[in-house]
């Protein structure tokens, strides 16, 4: 197998004309064993998430591990944002492999940890390794993506990731019950941790190409808030060292809002907002300057995913409930509105991927922030008029369609914003938006549920009304910042007569082997991240 070089400017296998540019579906084809080993990776990680709060509460009773049943969700969550700081900075360094390898192998650690934990600390233990890992891979995938595929693709990437978390959200909690009852609970955490190591095989052979990138002063573009509103090359270490500590601080206030909504209602509001405003201060100087004015550019596209993540995650917890208690739904049905928004925010994120750059990025993201706001607000309003259960189903339908529109096109904003050296400290920060962002919704709605009178079975549609209010105000946020995300250079038309550059990642650096040296580990047949969505 021999690499050429593909009208992207990135390698593929196989003969390829240097005189006409591949077509995206001829470069897609060229990439296909990278993007199935990763399509398969992130399948893996969406069945852990689901399978694992599945038997929870079994691994709980007989570990007799109450006490921490809330910790073992949200220790991983503050873990993954010191993953994510550490990932951004090592994979600018040195290129994504080492990250990648490093990750994975934390990731599969802290599952055997898990799974063979006798008692609950252990267990919790391993569920903070596997949280530190899995924000070291999200980042470094993202960071793969933008080298291993050229812009135009970036859309189908993020389509293809949004559908690995499809089938596991339906089968999920059926298949990890069976298992749960066949072989034990252990066997969720060490049959996942089994299977992921086959399946990050290829994908260690490919990231292994991908080094540093050099620095690309024609991708900064300060006047739209580009993402590098930083014209230096990757940080040092002394930065890198104030970024994690910055981050273990985010970590830190994510658990205190976590453990807030648990507290006695006398405590928890001002737990909640102490951590909430700890956790924005700590977080800022891990985002771009401006995010939190919603600066035009790469700072408004943090913005709105911190925003429609809180507005998006943040009312969905409260779907089953509703229809549990007020409607009088078992548990198993009651997540049809999860599964109905699952397949929409799939659906949408596979149309906007087959539309690629047809359609903008900046009109995707208003119209997918503009659905989800739509949704939050009727599910206010639903509820508050007390309109049957469908109505309920069907406006969350839409807000899993916004979902898959916005946040796909999100991560393409991220990259199409990144000059190549910044490309993992803005894949860590995009990460870290989403992740304070759902933190905070969670937390607050939590405290405003148990604030209003929830928590003991359903006592009128107050505590929802609050807890969907409070998020309508962020999605509605979200769509108000949407149109400031602007259109990255990848998405740019050149000038009548301007020379059109190469599409696809810059070289990794000048002393780099060249791509036609050796067959390229980034494409079919041989050789060659995620995000979910996040989720």
């Amino acid at each position: 197998m021999s690499g050429s070089v593909d009208g992207s400017g990135t390698t593929t296998d196989g003969p390829a004309s240097p005189d006409a540019p591949a077509s995206p579906d001829a470069l897609w084809r060229g990439r296909r064993t990278t993007s199935l080993a990763m399509f398969a990776l992130v399948v893996l990680v969406a069945f852990e998430s689901f399978a694992v709060t599945t038997v929870m509460p079994e691994v709980a009773a007989v570990l007799d591990g109450r006490a921490l049943y809330a910790f073992a969700f949200a220790g991983p969550l503050a873990t993954g944002v010191v993953g994510m700081v550490v990932a951004g900075a090592w994979a600018d360094r040195r290129g994504p492999a080492a990250p990648f390898a490093a990750g994975t192998l934390v990731f599969v650690a802290g599952l055997v940890v898990a799974g063979a934990a006798t008692s609950m600390p252990v267990l919790v233990a391993g569920r903070l390794a596997q949280g530190l890992g899995g924000g070291v891979v999200n980042v470094t995938l993202l960071v793969a993506v933008a080298r291993a595929y050229p812009a135009v693709l970036h859309p189908r990437v993020f389509a293809w990731f949004s559908t690995a978390w499809v089938l596991p959200s339906i089968v999920g909690p059926a298949v990890a019950g069976f298992l749960a009852e066949l072989a034990g609970w252990r066997w969720v955490f060490l049959g996942v941790a089994l299977l992921v190591v086959p399946a990050t095989v290829p994908l260690l052979g490919a990231v292994r190409g991908l080094g540093p990138a050099r620095h690309d002063p024609a991708r900064a573009d300060p006047a739209e808030g580009s993402p590098a509103t930083r014209e230096a090359p990757p940080a040092g270490r002394d930065d890198a060292a104030r970024r994690v500590l910055w981050a273990v601080l985010v970590a830190a206030a994510v658990l205190a809002l976590n453990v807030a909504a648990q507290l006695p209602r006398a405590w928890s509001a001002p737990v909640a907002v102490v951590a909430a405003v700890a956790a924005l201060a700590a977080a800022r100087p891990l985002l771009p300057r401006g995010t939190l004015r919603a600066r035009a550019g790469l700072p408004s596209v943090i913005t709105t995913r911190v925003l429609v993540s809180g507005a998006f995650f943040g009312a969905q917890v409260y779907v089953p409930y509703l229809l549990v208690d007020r409607d009088g739904w078992s548990t198993s049905a009651s997540g049809l509105g999860l599964s109905t928004a699952a397949l929409a925010w799939s659906a949408s994120s596979i149309v906007q991927g087959r539309l690629g750059h047809r359609l903008p990025s900046r009109t995707a993201v208003r119209i997918g922030t503009a659905l989800v706001a739509v949704a939050v607000v009727g599910a206010t309003v639903v509820t508050l008029l007390g309109l049957p259960a469908w109505a309920v189903v069907a406006v969350w339908t839409a807000a899993g369609a916004g979902m898959g529109m916005a946040s796909s096109r999100l991560n393409v904003l991220v990259l199409g914003w990144s000059a190549p050296q910044d490309q993992g400290r803005n894949s860590a920060a995009h990460n870290i938006g989403d992740s304070v962002g759902a933190s905070l919704a969670l937390a607050l709605t939590g405290v405003v549920v148990v604030s209003v009178g929830g928590g003991d079975g359903y006592v009128g549609p107050g505590p929802f009304v609050a807890a969907f209010a409070l998020t309508a105000l962020l999605a509605l946020g979200a769509a108000a910042v949407a149109p400031r995300v602007g259109v990255p250079p990848t998405e740019r038309r050149p000038a009548p007569g301007a020379a059109t550059p190469p599409e696809g990642p810059s070289p990794a650096r000048p002393d780099a082997p060249s791509p036609t040296a050796a067959a390229s580990p980034l494409t079919a047949g041989g050789s060659a991240a995620a995000s979910a969505p996040s989720t």
